[in-house]
């Protein structure tokens, strides 16, 4: 059942959702009422390099995380053990939280973190089933509100802390590709944000009312260090463009560290597509894995 109801920032530590709507948005149920299995049908082939992490020492699986709209599925895997852990906040590409995705979350948890990936586009579309990318975009991505997903984020991380041996004063994020995107409005969204690393997130893009701002919009704003690795070899995100987006956030002194990776394409992370490599892969992920242990996540 569909309602409207406009969000409201329940704790001090959440930044202001001005900006990011115009108008309360339409709240609305879930299509997806649990997560996929095995990898997103919209890659064209599946590359021999996939990585699965098992898990050994780690709890991992799919869980219900409690939004204002009812249980929204979502992926988590946290060290065994008493806690806290520290939590990072696993954002998807455009894909869903396929194998991929939750491979990550194994991974941070073999790091010592509670990894939580929630199905932020659970409200708009059946990501199981779609085949392709450029639907993928058109029907559930930019019909998704920023808002929306922000919302569902904040709720994720209380959900970590109240129900997951979440360590709520050590959180930080990370995202790939639209997940990318997120990690710089999220990170200009939520004041006690320790760290974010964004993976090949664009920066620019259309603005609509649902999406009123691009990540480099944000760039002056954002309330936690970001470690932007980017690939050279982007044909859909300009070096120039990154750039810009740091020495915005730099003027305005906050702190981006950027790594540009120069023969790397986009989805260089991605160990399940042909755009996978796996030098800047690795190289990233340990400066990613650094970079939030300096900043105060672990």
């Amino acid at each position: 059942m569909m309602k409207d109801e406009t969000v409201e920032a329940g704790n001090d530590n959440l930044g202001s959702f001005e900006g990011l709507h115009a108008t309360p948005f339409s709240r609305r149920g879930f299509v997806m009422t649990s997560l996929m299995t095995g990898l997103t049908l919209a890659t064209t082939s599946v590359e021999a390099q996939v990585i699965t992490t098992d898990a050994a020492g780690i709890e991992a699986g799919e869980v219900a995380i409690p939004t204002v709209d009812g249980p929204m599925p979502g992926y988590r895997a946290v060290p065994q053990g008493e806690g806290p852990f520290p939590i990072v906040l696993v954002i998807e590409e455009i894909f869903g939280v396929h194998n991929y995705i939750k491979d990550n979350c194994r991974r941070l948890a073999k790091a010592g973190y509670c990894a939580v990936a929630p199905e932020l586009y659970a409200r708009q579309g059946d990501l199981s089933t779609m085949t392709d990318a450029q639907t993928i975009i058109r029907d559930v991505i930019l019909k998704t509100p920023d808002a929306q997903w922000i919302a569902d984020l904040d709720a994720a991380a209380s959900w970590a802390v109240s129900a997951s041996n979440g360590d709520g004063g050590r959180l930080g994020a990370m995202g790939w590709c639209r997940g990318g995107r997120a990690v710089w409005l999220y990170a200009a969204h939520r004041r006690d944000l320790k760290a974010a690393v964004a993976w090949y997130g664009p920066l620019g893009g259309e603005r609509t009312a649902i999406q009123p701002r691009t990540a480099g919009d944000v760039a002056a704003e954002i309330n936690a260090p970001v470690l932007a690795l980017y690939g050279g070899a982007d044909t859909g995100i300009s070096v120039a463009s990154v750039e810009e987006a740091r020495d915005k956030a730099k003027a305005a002194g906050k702190s981006v560290e950027l790594k540009i990776y120069p023969d790397a394409p986009h989805g260089f992370h991605a160990d399940y597509r042909p755009s996978y490599r796996k030098a800047a892969a690795e190289d990233g992920w340990t400066r990613a894995l650094d970079f939030l242990k300096s900043h105060g996540v672990s």
